[in-house]
C-alpha cells in the first residue's frame, strides 16, 4: 500500500447559507397549483414541497416565491411544467429555465415574455427539441482572486462551479501555488477557463484542452473578456492529447498548435470523477510540477499512488464546495522528486 507524507492540510470552508449559485426543482402539480418539490432518491415518489432553499444564493431565494406566484396565476405557464432551474451570480444576475412536457408555441412565448419583464430576469423555455431564449442563455459571474477581478460567462446547462465563494478560494490557492513557477502551463479539462484565466497571468503561455464545445466557446469568450491573450485552447480529450504528445496520432485540431515550441514546466489537471487514465498519468509524470484538482478522493488516491513514485506532495488543500454532503473538492500541488 502506498504511503503518502503530505504537508499540513489546508482547509477552506464555505458559508453555511446562500452559497450555492445553482438550484433545480421538480414542479409538483396538484389541482390548479404548482409547487417546488424534491424527491429522496430511490426512496419514495412522495414529494418534499420546497418553500425556500437556504443553501441557494440570496438572489435565488428572493426570486423563488415571486416566480411561483406568477406561474400559479397563469394556466398556460403552469400547465405541464415539470422542472425549474436557477443559475445566479454573486453580483445578482439570475437566469431561469422552465422545462415542459408540451410544445411551446407563440402563445407561450407571449406569456413568458410578460413573465420575464415582470421579474426582471432572463428566461429560457425548454421542451422536447425546443429551446426558447428570452434575453440571454448565460450569466456573467465576477470573482475576486488575489486582488484581481475576473469575469466568466456561465452558460445555461453547462458545467460551472456551484459555490462561487469557495471557487474564489480555490483560484486564489492555485495562484498562490504557482507564483514561484516559470515557463508554460498545460491544462487538461479546462472547462470555461475557470482556472485557466487567473493562472495565465502566472505563466508565459498556456495550452488548455477541453472536450465540450460549449465550454470551449465560453473559455474563448472569457479569454477576451479578461484580456488573457497568451492562451491557446484545443478541443480534445485528455486521452487524445496524450496520444498527440507521444506523436501516436495526428490531429487536425492541433494543426495551428506546435507542441514542440512550448516550454512546459507545469501541468494542471481537473478531471471528472473517474480521474485520470493510465496514459495521461504517464504524460503528467513528465512535468516538473503537477497541480491536481479532484472532486473524487477515491480516484485521487488511486492516481496519487502512481504519481507519488515520481513526485512529492508540496501542498494539500480541501475545499468545502458542497456543505452538508459527503462530497469534497481537493487540491494537490506536487513537484518532481
Amino acid at each position: 500500500m502506498q504511503v503518502f507524507t503530505p504537508p499540513k492540510l489546508e482547509v477552506f470552508d464555505s458559508p453555511k447559507e446562500h452559497y450555492r449559485m445553482r438550484a433545480e426543482f421538480k414542479m409538483w402539480q396538484q389541482g390548479e397549483t404548482v409547487s417546488y418539490a424534491m424527491f429522496q432518491p430511490g426512496k419514495s415518489k412522495q414529494p418534499f414541497i420546497i418553500n425556500d432553499f437556504p443553501i441557494a444564493s440570496i438572489h435565488i431565494n428572493q426570486l423563488m416565491p415571486r416566480l411561483l406566484s406568477k406561474l400559479n396565476q397563469s394556466e398556460l405557464l403552469r400547465k405541464r411544467l415539470f422542472q425549474a432551474e436557477f443559475l445566479s451570480t454573486l453580483a445578482g444576475e439570475v437566469l431561469v429555465t422552465l422545462i415542459y412536457h408540451k410544445p411551446l408555441g407563440e402563445d407561450w412565448l407571449l406569456e413568458a415574455e410578460k413573465l420575464r419583464s415582470s421579474l426582471g430576469v432572463d428566461l429560457i423555455g425548454r421542451s422536447r427539441k425546443q429551446k426558447n431564449i428570452l434575453g440571454s442563455d448565460y450569466v456573467t459571474e465576477k470573482l475576486e482572486v488575489d486582488g484581481n477581478t475576473f469575469f466568466y460567462q456561465q452558460v445555461e446547462a453547462s458545467f460551472t462551479q456551484p459555490n462561487a465563494i469557495v471557487s474564489e478560494k480555490m483560484l486564489a490557492w492555485a495562484v498562490d501555488c504557482t507564483k514561484p513557477l516559470q515557463g508554460d502551463l498545460l491544462e487538461l479539462y479546462c472547462g470555461n477557463g475557470n482556472f485557466t484565466i487567473p493562472l495565465s497571468f502566472q505563466f508565459t503561455r498556456v495550452l488548455a484542452t477541453e472536450i465540450s464545445k460549449t465550454s470551449v466557446h465560453s473559455a474563448q469568450y472569457n479569454m477576451k473578456l479578461n484580456n488573457a491573450d497568451n492562451i491557446q485552447i484545443a478541443r480534445m480529450s485528455s486521452e487524445e492529447f496524450a496520444q498527440a504528445m507521444d506523436k501516436q496520432r495526428l490531429f487536425r485540431r492541433l494543426k495551428d498548435i506546435d507542441l514542440d515550441h512550448y516550454n512546459f514546466s507545469t501541468v494542471l489537471v481537473d478531471p471528472p470523477r473517474a480521474g485520470l487514465d493510465q496514459h495521461t498519468i504517464e504524460i503528467v509524470q513528465r512535468f516538473e510540477n503537477i497541480l491536481y484538482i479532484s472532486c473524487n478522493p477515491e480516484t485521487l488516491k488511486r492516481d496519487l499512488e502512481i504519481i507519488n513514485q515520481t513526485h512529492k506532495i508540496e501542498r494539500f488543500a480541501l475545499f468545502d464546495q458542497f456543505p452538508y454532503t459527503h462530497h469534497i473538492e481537493s487540491g494537490i500541488m506536487l513537484s518532481k522528486r
